[in-house]
């Protein structure tokens, strides 16, 4: 059996490791006043970050048409008789839901969508396992048995440096309960139930940043390898500060420096930091 593996565009998997690995993307769009963008194709991250300084009004995010994906997946079936698709968590987006109905309206190709219930590298690390996995011979059902597995140990956290654009967005469950003292707190935050919602209210953002460290370090401490990604909105150089405070107490460990994109920096704003790990 030969078997694709695709992603949407919020896994921020570069385009030279997506040509490397054959990794098939489905773009989601980022809407300013003069025109919509499919990010990772018609606008770049550091493109948008400049445009979004430039801008008085916040985008609007949108999820890829039914039919471009249909289109996408008729092409995949004249090559593949199957395709474990990896998207960002169903709870803020209706991509997935948009893979399975494309996927039950094309003949010749079995479509394995998977719901990462996460975004960014978090929903990454799914696709590279994927790729990992198809080039050593496994079938879709196995692929699919380990991400489950993978998700038992899957960590992610993420700090923002204004609320008000996941409040605005609707992204962030219970905000009610933390609006009130937005400017007082820095919430860290993580995916339960597919939504986000708040973890834990630190005082500063060094705190909170500390605090997401602490969290890693402990899993790390288990002496278990871990995969680990640290995530920026425009601000690569606090996370390859964090990168660099984790590596001086685990130098061996498994990391690397990833960002969030348009869509997903649409809804937490420039400067947002987030760490996301799981148990190899």
């Amino acid at each position: 059996m030969k078997v694709a593996v695709m992603t949407d565009s919020t896994a921020y998997i570069p385009k030279e490791i997506r040509d490397k690995y054959d990794i098939y993307m489905v773009p989601l769009s980022v809407q300013f006043a003069d025109a919509s963008y499919q990010e990772e194709i018609d606008i770049t991250t550091n493109e948008f970050y400049q445009k979004l300084t430039d801008t008085k009004e916040l985008p609007k995010t949108s999820q890829p048409s039914i039919g471009y994906i249909t289109s996408l997946l008729e092409g995949l079936a004249k090559e593949y008789d199957a395709v474990v698709s990896v998207h960002l968590s169903s709870g803020i987006s209706g991509t997935y839901q948009a893979v399975v109905s494309a996927g039950e309206m094309v003949d010749g190709i079995d479509v394995y969508a998977y719901d990462s219930e996460i975004s960014c590298m978090a929903q990454g690390f799914y696709v590279l396992e994927a790729v990992d996995m198809v080039k050593n011979g496994k079938l879709p059902d196995e692929i699919i048995q380990r991400f489950d597995e993978m998700k038992q140990t899957m960590r992610g956290y993420f700090m923002v440096d204004d609320l008000s654009n996941l409040h605005r967005g609707g992204r962030l469950n219970g905000a009610q309960a933390i609006v009130g003292s937005m400017l007082q707190v820095k919430p860290i935050l993580h995916f339960v139930d597919k939504v986000i919602v708040p973890f834990e209210k630190i005082r500063t953002k060094k705190r909170a940043l500390q605090r997401i460290l602490d969290l890693l370090e402990t899993d790390a401490s288990e002496d278990h390898p871990l995969k680990v990604a640290f995530i920026h909105a425009n601000n690569e150089t606090a996370a390859r500060d964090l990168q660099q405070r984790f590596l001086e107490k685990y130098p061996d460990a498994d990391t690397s420096i990833s960002y969030f994109g348009p869509v997903i920096g649409t809804h937490l704003g420039e400067g947002a930091l987030g760490v996301t790990w799981y148990k190899k």
